[in-house]
């Protein structure tokens, strides 16, 4: 395995496929590569560039921890070559020779074909290979046990919610919705708001609509939002009337905006401060677990009431500007009179020349009557402009970086 430089990085000693539902074509996680010092790691083939016969190209990031399969995850080599096999219309019992991986238009490896030859063949004697495609041979792959949901639970429990979404979206769907059961609403809605619309529809579709009130009511109100539009009208209304009237109000007054404009993505609920906060005070709300990093690079200054939509809007303050200042300085002196507030009508046009005109990752979206009504984020924003797949490109072991030398 090589970097961009030609240096020589390791050596590839095997291939991580796992099964996925739906009779897709088993996906090809990663390779176990064997560095010089005789440790085997895993690099994910999102980070591969070329494969051919004599070498592999890649960039960007390894993991330098000691290669552990997963649940669900096969080595190729080690586990299928020479498996014995039964493939409908074969003259008799068949082993694993090979196998053929392919790149799919999404960018994601998978398994593509799979070369078997005769398995009564004597020691010695020349085999006749067959190559055919991975679907026609069903039991190379031993379906693994599931195990219980409960233990599922507090597997996904250490990962981000990033990674809990892929664990999902990769579970058999029998195995997934037992897991979906037994999870926490709260650490439910976070890995929601990581999956892609259709299967997050999928998901609170399938549940009693109590819970899935209750989970919506987790979700930050722009997602819930989001998703809440995706539903058929008659479910989403009868979830609205179960949420909690002050969730259920925060995402009606979202659906009352295009999903593409600030107002459709901005969140409800930002980090508000009145006339008389100090830099102490500020301080104190930022850092409070629920609020994002990037929700919290920003405290806006409005007049009482507080919550949105506010009184007059102020103006905003930098969270590297409270960082500098006494605690006992009035945020209303620090001010910055260079952020101008979107409108709720902004697109995603003009919300992404905002952030990359004024450098920010946070912005206010205020009314023609001048009252706050939410905020924007990068983040948001990026759900939007990225690729409807871009969910599915994400790394889940720890990395570093490989340098150019």
């Amino acid at each position: 395995m090589l970097d961009p430089n030609g240096e020589q990085v390791g050596k590839v000693r095997d291939v991580v496929i796992q099964n996925r539902s739906g009779r897709r074509s088993p996906k090809v996680k990663g390779l176990v590569v064997e560095l010089f010092a005789h440790r085997r790691i895993f690099f994910p083939m999102e980070r591969v560039h070329s494969v051919d016969a004599n070498q592999v190209i890649v960039s960007g990031l390894v993991n330098t921890r000691r290669f552990e399969s997963r649940e669900r995850e096969m080595l190729v080599a080690a586990e299928l070559f020479d498996r014995t096999v039964h493939r409908e219309g074969a003259n008799g019992a068949e082993t694993i020779f090979d196998i053929a991986i392919q790149r799919t238009r999404s960018r994601e490896w998978s398994l593509a074909e799979v070369a078997l030859r005769e398995a009564s063949r004597r020691p010695f004697q020349r085999a006749h290979v067959t190559i055919v495609d991975w679907s026609e041979v069903p039991d190379f792959i031993e379906a693994p046990a599931p195990r219980d949901a409960d233990q599922q639970v507090m597997r996904l429990s250490e990962l981000k919610p990033a990674d809990v979404a892929r664990e999902l979206h990769d579970m058999d769907p029998l195995l997934r919705a037992s897991v979906v059961q037994a999870m926490d609403d709260d650490r439910l809605a976070e890995a929601l708001e990581e999956l892609p619309e259709d299967e997050q529809v999928d998901v609170i579709a399938a549940m009693d609509t109590e819970r899935a009130a209750d989970v919506l009511g987790e979700m930050d109100p722009d997602d819930a939002a989001d998703l809440i539009a995706e539903l058929e009208p008659t479910l989403a209304e009868t979830l609205l009337q179960r949420m909690e009237p002050e969730d259920a109000q925060d995402v009606r007054a979202l659906l009352t905006y295009d999903a593409s404009t600030a107002g459709g993505l901005m969140n409800p609920e930002p980090v508000v401060l009145g006339v008389d906060a100090t830099v102490a005070d500020a301080l104190a709300q930022v850092r409070q677990e629920e609020v994002t990093p990037a929700m919290a690079a920003l405290a806006f200054i409005c007049r009482s009431p507080l919550d949105t939509p506010t009184g007059p809007y102020l103006g905003a303050v930098h969270i590297q500007r409270l960082l500098r200042e006494p605690p006992s300085v009035p945020v209303v002196e620090l001010i910055d009179p260079n952020i101008a507030p979107l409108t709720p009508q902004s697109n995603v046009a003009q919300v992404s020349r905002y952030f990359a005109t004024y450098d920010l990752v946070c912005a206010p979206v205020v009314n023609a009557e001048r009252r706050l009504l939410g905020a924007v984020t990068v983040d948001d924003v990026l759900d939007h402009i990225l690729p409807s797949d871009w969910r599915g490109v994400q790394l889940d072991r720890l990395e570093v970086e490989v340098t150019d030398g």
